[in-house]
């Protein structure tokens, strides 16, 4: 079938298998190998990307599901300039990352719940990440990466607000 959406912004097309896994899409039709597969099973949140805004697990979802959808890797969150995303700088900052192996799933995660929830408290974000595992055991940095994040894109956004407001 033919499959038409756009990745990191970018305009996609490509002839893929029905059945064929967004996550294998990703990874072996697009080489963005950012998104890792942990489990197959959508349980360890690894795979964790953005579609139409919203995190899923790229494993548990076929392709076609995606047809003229927006789909955001950990390779679309920075900026062009190649600075982190604030959420990636947090979890960087705050050591809320070991062996890297969870971390593009857990701060895919951890975007779309600052989106939904921008004043999270520990208990909510704990909830929230709970489909996603750290094998490392890092859950309290990455609660204190998650809660900077959060601060970080709260920032981001007045930041961005404020010339607007300016030119008015």
């Amino acid at each position: 079938m033919q499959l038409s959406l756009k990745v990191n912004g970018k305009a996609v097309q490509a002839e893929v298998e029905p059945r064929l896994l967004l996550v294998d899409f990703i990874r072996q039709h697009l080489r963005l190998t950012g998104t890792h597969v942990g489990c197959d099973t959508s349980q360890c949140g690894a795979c964790t990307v953005l579609a139409n805004g919203m995190a899923i697990k790229a494993c548990s979802a076929l392709a076609a599901q995606f047809q003229g959808a927006e789909i955001t890797t950990i390779e679309g969150i920075g900026a062009a300039d190649g600075s982190l995303h604030p959420m990636q700088e947090a979890f960087r900052s705050c050591h809320g990352l070991q062996c890297g192996f969870c971390t593009p799933g857990m701060v895919m995660n951890a975007i779309d719940l600052v989106q939904r929830c921008p004043n999270a408290d520990e208990k909510t974000i704990r909830e929230q990440l709970d489909g996603n595992i750290c094998r490392c055991t890092g859950y309290h940095n990455i609660v204190k990466a998650v809660q900077a994040g959060a601060a970080g894109m709260q920032a981001a956004s007045q930041a961005q607000a404020q010339p607007a407001l300016q030119g008015a």
